[in-house]
């Protein structure tokens, strides 16, 4: 049959399962968007109030589902406004195809108006990027991008087609999408050693990181795990691989990791990590990280293996075929010495003090935790309520926390839950920022507001830019260059003026009243929260240093032993 290159673009992306996309019209992509008008029935569309914010739902959307994000834009601004949550999908591997349009092939090269080289400008971003020049590719390269944002090491595709080749007539066929092919190489050598040294350790480790995620492959990593009796911990992309209230779960791993888990791995004789990329906030000092054991590292990216910390043996593939057949080689094992260990390093882990006349973060998490359906999902912007939300929140399950791990973007998280919550309409969806972050997305309300999403947004408001604050504390003199902005901004009347519902809170009981009420409202609400402007995040190991060198309490800059007396 014969169709112009919108209609083109509407049925290769219901070729794909796509039923939901989010973007913004303008001039280029004018052609597309009166498909998707004729198309209305089969895909939906959510319009944002700006095209980052559909790029971060996009991205919200296939962390929460599994499935390919996508988003639309026009050309010129609209194509750069989608870069950082592109980025954000990039560094942290979430599938995403996001499609601009561009001005005419003629106008191409010209500074035409709103034209702008967005494949070059996304090159260093993006798994891989096309410019459509010829109607009769289109359908397949669109099929291309979807094979390619999903195969191997997921993460986003740019496809840029002008305006003239929306236009355009040609064939189209309709084609059933391929199985994403499975290219691991199982090597009965590498598997065979890699399990001797876990069977042969005293001490192992096992670190999750967020390709278990991608991968579905949690069921497997717990099977490992309770099997081979391993103590394990998590990266910030892993939350919820574990379920918290499990045994051999220690936890968050890393600069903001807890005492035992960090210490655990620097005595571990066995390392095993499983789709982690051993970033610096995770490995700090890569000299000295996990130096005393035969290091794992089961990678499906290549590239990976020996790039930041200096491996033993490592297996590349998908981790749950790997998985499937390194389990039968793992005796199983109990390892009740070094467990008695970790319970001893337990005791040197950092303990919140709770207040009774002021709202503390770690009871604020709690708070939510206590009031919420063990089935939420919670989507964070990035700070310290980022970490204190990672630390502290009872996460129960895989793609049920969201949040922008290696870019670490601020302004991530109602972009994000949008997305979440349009992906998951039966889940509640709470969102947890700080008044910084939050002031660079806010504006996303009147998205919320329009499709009725019942999106809980809490706001840790501490009147300052916390994470930046807190590093200026213990490293700068407590010299605080621009991170107190002296805002007015009154978040309450903010979000009744989008047409939502706010409360304003300054203690744990007033919370409580106004969370409970919050989850019985249809459309979004936002909780303004007063803490203290020097609340930190702790325990935290400063950049480059190890476990050896944490602190502990909240007035501490030395080594462990005496910040745990301070803080007794």
């Amino acid at each position: 049959m014969k169709l112009n290159g919108s209609d083109i673009i509407a049925e290769v992306l219901i070729e794909h399962g796509v039923d939901t996309v989010f973007g913004y019209p303008g001039g280029a992509v004018l052609n597309i968007y009166d498909a998707l008008y004729k198309y209305r029935d089969k895909i939906h569309h959510i319009l944002t109030a700006h095209e980052q914010g559909a790029s971060h739902a996009a991205d919200g959307y296939a962390r929460a589902t599994g499935k390919t994000g996508v988003v639309i834009a026009t050309s010129g601004p609209g194509a750069t406004n989608l870069v950082t949550g592109i980025a954000t999908a990039y560094m942290d591997s979430v599938p995403m195809v996001a499609i601009t349009g561009n001005v005419g092939t003629s106008l191409i090269g010209r500074d035409a108006f709103q034209e702008v080289y967005i494949t070059g400008i996304t090159m260093p971003i993006t798994k891989h990027n096309f410019m459509v020049q010829d109607i009769s590719e289109l359908a397949d390269i669109l099929r291309e991008a979807f094979r390619i944002a999903n195969s191997g090491r997921k993460g986003p595709v740019l496809v840029d087609i002008p305006k003239d080749v929306t236009a355009a007539i040609t064939d189209f066929e309709p084609e059933t999408p391929k199985p994403i092919e499975d290219n691991t190489v199982l090597i009965p050598e590498k598997l065979e050693e890699a399990a001797k040294y876990i069977n042969a350790a005293h001490r192992p480790v096992i670190e999750i990181g967020g390709g278990v995620v991608s991968s579905e492959a949690s069921d497997l990593v717990r099977e490992l795990v309770e099997k081979a009796g391993i103590p394990a911990c998590h990266t910030l992309m892993a939350a919820g691989v574990l379920g918290y209230s499990e045994p051999l779960n220690y936890g968050l791993v890393g600069m903001h990791g807890s005492y035992v888990t960090n210490k655990a791995i620097d005595e571990a004789d066995c390392l095993l990590a499983i789709g982690t990329r051993f970033s610096d906030r995770v490995a700090l000092n890569t000299d000295r990280f996990a130096n005393k054991a035969k290091v794992i590292q089961i990678d499906i990216d290549q590239s990976e293996i020996n790039k930041n910390v200096m491996v033993d043996t490592y297996l590349t593939g998908d981790i749950k075929t790997i998985l499937t057949a390194f389990m039968p080689l793992i005796k199983p094992a109990e390892h009740k010495d070094w467990l008695t260990t970790l319970d001893e390093y337990k005791k040197d882990d950092y303990v919140p003090v709770d207040s009774s006349d002021h709202i503390t973060p770690h009871q604020l998490v709690r708070a939510i935790c206590e009031d919420t359906d063990k089935d939420t999902i919670y989507v964070t912007d990035v700070g310290q309520h980022q970490m204190w939300a990672a630390q502290y929140l009872e996460h129960t399950a895989a793609h049920h926390f969201l949040t922008s791990g290696g870019l670490g973007t601020m302004g991530y998280g109602y972009g994000a839950a949008i997305g979440a919550q349009v992906a998951c309409p039966d889940k509640r969806v709470v969102h947890i920022t700080g008044d910084g972050s939050f002031h660079m997305n806010m504006n996303e309300a009147c998205t919320a507001v329009s499709y009725n999403l019942p999106i809980i947004t809490v706001i840790f408001d501490n009147r300052v830019l916390g994470m930046v604050r807190q590093w200026q504390t213990c490293f700068y003199g407590k010299r605080y260059s621009q991170t107190d902005p002296e805002r007015k901004t009154d978040f309450v009347k903010v979000i009744e003026g989008f047409g939502g519902k706010g409360f304003h809170v300054k203690t744990l009981d007033e919370f409580k009243k106004a969370y409970k009420l919050a989850q019985k409202e249809n459309g979004p609400v936002w909780i303004a929260c007063d803490i203290g402007k020097d609340e930190r995040v702790l325990p935290m190991i400063p950049a480059g240093k190890t476990v050896d060198d944490i602190l502990v309490a909240p007035n501490c800059d030395t080594c462990p032993k005496q910040c745990y007396k301070k803080q007794k």
